[in-house]
């Protein structure tokens, strides 16, 4: 959603650069996952820890996404000038994300790609470009996609932060639920 956004206020480059910025910082996300793989499926203590985690952040993206949507009463005009700012905002967006490093835990575990006795390195390496380059190929198709609607980007601009607020109650909820009964 931070991608399309980015496309539809300030432009494709943007769009692209936050795409980029997400992209390195999945790079690390992945190697750490691979990495705590086997010791976050052996103790639940863990596991709870990242869950609560998980809810405060949730919490805390619900409550920013509603107050953002309630202050904007009108479509703001953007420079379409491209800048270094929204690489790190697509790097800011990817480490708020607390779904990737489960994800390439679960993924990692599944491939074996630590192995059993002795890291892998360039299992590793392989599993963490390409992690790495699928995030950065579906953001680009975001921003490809949004660049051929660019023309209906009012409805879209002033309801995604009630989308994103909702998203993420939602996923407070489903963590609670994941807390308390699992």
């Amino acid at each position: 959603m931070t991608v399309a956004k980015t496309c539809v206020e300030h432009g494709k480059k943007n769009g692209l650069y936050v795409a980029l910025g997400a992209s390195i910082i999945v790079v690390f996300q992945a190697f750490i996952a691979i990495i705590l793989a086997k010791y976050i499926f052996d103790n639940p203590f863990v596991r709870n820890i990242l869950l609560r985690t998980g809810l405060v952040i949730f919490i805390f993206l619900t409550i920013y996404f509603y107050v953002k949507a309630r202050s904007r009463s009108h479509i703001e005009s953007h420079s379409k000038k491209a800048n270094s700012n929204s690489i790190f905002k697509g790097m800011l967006v990817a480490v708020l994300n607390v779904f990737p490093i489960p994800f390439f835990v679960a993924i990692g575990a599944a491939l074996n790609v630590a192995g059993n006795v002795e890291y892998h390195w360039s299992l590793m390496l392989v599993f963490v470009l390409g992690a790495s380059l699928g995030t950065f190929t579906t953001l680009y198709f975001y921003v490809f996609s949004f660049w051929k609607i660019e023309d209906k980007t009012t409805l879209f601009t002033r309801y995604s932060n009630y989308f994103m607020a909702g998203l993420m109650l939602i996923l407070v909820i489903i963590t609670l639920v994941r807390i308390f009964y699992y």
